[in-house]
């Protein structure tokens, strides 16, 4: 259905005023690593003054429902990136208009993805009261009843760690979740943005312990939209943006055969990883698998590609030596992963 300008305009990841109880407009400086969220009814934004401010990051609406697309948000998201600040965007929750999942892949194709460029923040699922319901008829959990919205919830960040391999940023307020979906604690993987505006985050909703970001007012102090914190140091806010590649290594020994797995724990494809090697004990290599060169006591491999939560196995064939006194073994390095495996005497 079309957008009434009135109702965009406060759907500004948070800008509709959280529950009555936590409702303290008064502007505050949030502690910690500083930022603004902010939407088409912003209008254009002179970012490097941001910049300058001390903001360190910005969130900016890219997506509601299935219909609706921010006709600004090329040029916020890229003015953002520009000026030097890490950015993200966020799509506004419509539960009852289509499935989780549907919701998701609109905001991934219309600027919800996530790259690993060091500069982009996973995406925002923005879940709040329904700001519609005069037009819709639907109350603040939009029809749906508890199991529906956590199942609804569920669809979306899912599909969205399927399509990016990041977790979703989940922005909401604690009355709001409390209400819609019983106080569900089954997105604790999911960063929190807390939307409560006074001075202090106050209590969190059940999935979390700790929230990520704090959205404390509607209208930042100097800068456009609304006033945010990261609940972390600016290089936490980083890593958040790019988690450093995640590689793990594990092995064991059959006789004269050992075998290594190796697991890209990360969120982004590794490429060219070098694994060397070198057996102890007498032992000599005489088969190694393909991407693999051996001689004698050392083995070099190259895994051209592995991609997030991929593994490879590589299996290396050795002669014992003649004399059985000595622990027999092999110690590789795997990128920066050091591992020993040992078999024994003979």
């Amino acid at each position: 259905m079309k957008r009434f300008p009135m109702a965009v305009a406060v759907v500004v990841a948070g800008a509709l005023l959280p529950g009555a109880a936590q409702a303290d407009t008064g502007m505050v400086r949030a502690p910690g690593v500083t930022g603004v969220d902010v939407s088409n009814w912003t209008g254009e934004i002179d970012w490097p003054s941001v910049t300058e401010s001390g903001a360190s990051f910005a969130f900016v609406y890219a997506s509601e429902g299935l219909d609706y697309l921010n006709p600004r948000f090329e040029s916020q998201y890229g003015g953002a990136a520009e000026a030097g600040l890490i950015r993200g965007a966020y799509h506004f929750a419509q539960p009852h208009e289509s499935g989780g999942a549907e919701q998701a892949d609109y905001f991934v194709d219309n600027g919800g993805g996530w790259t690993p460029d060091g500069k982009t923040l996973p995406g925002v699922l923005d879940v709040e009261d329904n700001p519609y319901k005069n037009r819709n008829g639907l109350n603040n959990c939009y029809g749906l009843d508890k199991q529906q919205m956590v199942a609804w919830v569920s669809d979306f960040t899912r599909r969205y760690r399927q399509r990016t391999g990041r977790d979703a940023i989940i922005y909401t307020t604690t009355s709001w979740w409390r209400t819609c979906t019983g106080d569900s604690p089954a997105f604790g993987r999911n960063p929190l943005w807390l939307a409560r505006w006074g001075t202090e985050p106050g209590e969190l909703p059940a999935s979390w312990t700790r929230h990520t970001f704090w959205q404390s007012a509607d209208k930042g102090q100097g800068v456009p939209g609304g006033q945010n914190s990261f609940n972390g140091t600016v290089a936490q806010l980083k890593r958040l943006a790019k988690p450093p590649s995640g590689i793990k290594a594990e092995g064991r020994v059959v006789r004269n055969t050992y075998s290594v797995t190796v697991a890209n724990t990360g969120t982004e494809p590794i490429t060219a990883l070098k694994v060397a090697g070198r057996t102890f004990g007498g032992q000599k290599i005489v088969k190694a698998g393909k991407g693999c060169r051996f001689s004698g006591t050392a083995v070099r491999c190259t895994i051209a590609k592995l991609a997030p939560k991929a593994t490879v196995r590589l299996v290396f064939t050795v002669r014992p030596a003649r004399s059985g006194t000595s622990a027999r073994g092999l110690k590789l390095t795997v990128g920066t992963v050091n591992l020993t495996l040992t078999a024994g005497r003979r």
